[in-house]
């Protein structure tokens, strides 16, 4: 009884279950068909869109198309019209050169048909002259030849007596040229080489910090100074001068060796006989090698080379020398400055000019007194010392003392002269080329509108300037050549003079 209920429950629950099944596969058939139903008219809406789509950009692309045909269309009228109009250009210049050409054609016909009329001139002409010829030589008795030879020596005569006379006239403008570019070598020379100038004498002051020195320096009884003056060569002053003690003596290198060992025993503190000459020992020694230092720093600043170290010594020694007040080294220098410049300008040797020019004068520094002059004295020892003939005879020709034998000799002579005789060099015309400038200033002041005057590049331009109110540019002007006019014909001054006015105008104001 139980199996049957239980097998009746399973067949129940299975029966069930078909009948369920059965229900959810009609549902899920008819919600599937729903969906599906669904689908094709979505895939029916997005068929009709993307035909839409495509048709507008089927559309789209034709427009753009028909744009560019357009365009290109437009192109080709353009250049279908340029062509046009060339080719009508062309046509009209074809058209005007076949004209030309016609016309070149008739005029060359006419040039060609007057040849021919030249010819048959030129014939009768020359028929012409033949007779005139014939006609000639009958009524003169001479032949054609003769008369021609006869005209001949009387034109080489005649070309003679010219020639001779244009040869003397041209001797005589290049004289005049040659004085002038002779000048004119030596004013730019001058102007070229700018060099200071120094003025010596036979006194250096000693400064020192306060008058208790003095007494040190002259010692108990005098014994310090006087083995002082015994071991240098050099009078010693001390005076009332304050902080001050003079040191007299023509030798310049003497003074030089007493102001160094008093700057060393007053530093040292230790002033006795014996530690003074045991300075001065030293200093004399140092003193010796700045001198060769010093030459061969000059040679070396000169480009001057091979010098014997004797030579080099008393370029050096030239340092602590004057002459009329100017420095012998600075002086020896400048000359051979001016030589290596002249030399240049005339196409002689340089370096043998320059090296003349340093030495001319060491005959001035000798280590003794001797008798000779110094030019003698300093070609003896260019002569001793190797130095080329050349070189000798410019040392020893350069006062006139022997013979001059080469074109460097007169080269440094002038140079010489030239270095000596520049404005400042030496001090007795010092006071005559300060108050000269003082002259040009003074007479430019003296016009009217003129404010300030300057003499400058050692008096060669005067730079004047003048109130722009009172002075116009036309004015200016005049003004610059009435000063040129009136220095020409009331003062006396070497070379030339440039006058320069200068006339301006300032606006200034100040932003608070």
């Amino acid at each position: 009884m139980d199996i049957v209920a239980v097998i009746a429950g399973i067949a129940g629950l299975a029966i069930g279950f078909i009948i369920a099944f059965v229900v959810m596969k009609k549902g899920l058939e008819k919600k599937g068909n729903g969906i599906l139903k669904e689908a094709e008219k979505e895939a029916e809406a997005l068929k009709k869109d993307k035909i839409l789509q495509a048709k507008e950009k089927f559309l789209e692309l034709k427009a753009e198309h028909e744009k560019v045909i357009n365009s290109r269309e437009r192109k080709i009228l353009e250049v279908e019209k340029r062509i046009k109009d060339k080719e009508s250009k062309l046509s009209s210049t074809i058209e005007e050169n076949r004209r030309k050409e016609k016309s070149l054609d008739s005029k060359t016909q006419d040039l060609e048909r007057q040849l021919e009329v030249n010819k048959i001139r030129q014939a009768e002409l020359d028929k012409a002259h033949r007779k005139q010829v014939e006609q000639l030589e009958v009524i003169s008795g001479l032949s054609g030849e003769d008369a021609k030879k006869q005209l001949i020596d009387a034109l080489r005569d005649e070309a003679k007596t010219e020639a001779m006379a244009l040869i003397q006239d041209t001797m005589e403008e290049a004289k005049l040229n040659a004085n002038k570019e002779a000048k004119k070598v030596v004013i730019q020379t001058i102007q070229r080489v700018a060099t200071e100038h120094a003025i010596e004498n036979s006194v250096s002051v000693f400064n020192i910090e306060s008058d208790d020195v003095k007494g040190r320096i002259i010692g108990r009884e005098g014994r310090n100074i006087r083995a002082l003056e015994a071991a240098t060569g050099v009078e010693i002053i001390v005076d009332d001068t304050p902080e001050a003690i003079i040191l007299s003596c023509f030798d310049p290198v003497r003074r030089e060796i007493a102001r160094l060992s008093l700057h060393k025993l007053v530093t040292d503190g230790r002033i006795h006989p014996a530690r003074i000459e045991e300075v001065v020992a030293k200093t004399k020694k140092q003193l010796d090698e700045e001198i060769a230092d010093i030459g061969k720093r000059t040679t070396i600043d000169l480009g001057i080379h091979g010098l014997h170290p004797e030579l080099i010594r008393a370029v050096g020694r030239m340092k602590y020398r004057s002459s009329y007040g100017q420095n012998l080294l600075q002086h020896s220098r400048e000359v051979a400055n001016l030589c290596a410049t002249m030399a240049a300008e005339l196409g002689l040797n340089v370096k043998l000019a320059k090296r003349a020019g340093l030495l001319h004068d060491i005959g001035k520094v000798p280590d003794d007194e001797p008798e000779l002059p110094h030019a003698i004295l300093g070609m003896k020892w260019a002569e001793k010392y190797g130095e080329k003939p050349d070189v000798c005879n410019a040392i020893g020709a350069h006062h006139d003392e022997i013979e001059m034998n080469n074109l460097i000799s007169p080269l440094v002579q002038v140079c010489d002269a030239i270095s000596g005789a520049r404005p400042g060099a030496r001090r007795e015309i010092m006071e005559a080329y300060i108050k000269r400038l003082k002259d040009l200033e003074n007479l430019a002041l003296a016009y009217p509108g003129v404010t300030k005057s300057y003499a400058i590049q050692a008096g060669r331009e005067l730079r004047v300037i003048v109130e722009s109110e009172k002075v116009t540019d036309e004015q200016a002007a005049k003004l610059s050549f009435d000063i040129s006019q009136k220095i020409q014909t009331e003062m006396t001054y070497p070379g030339q003079v440039r006058i320069t006015v200068i006339r301006e105008t300032r606006a200034v104001n100040i932003a608070k």
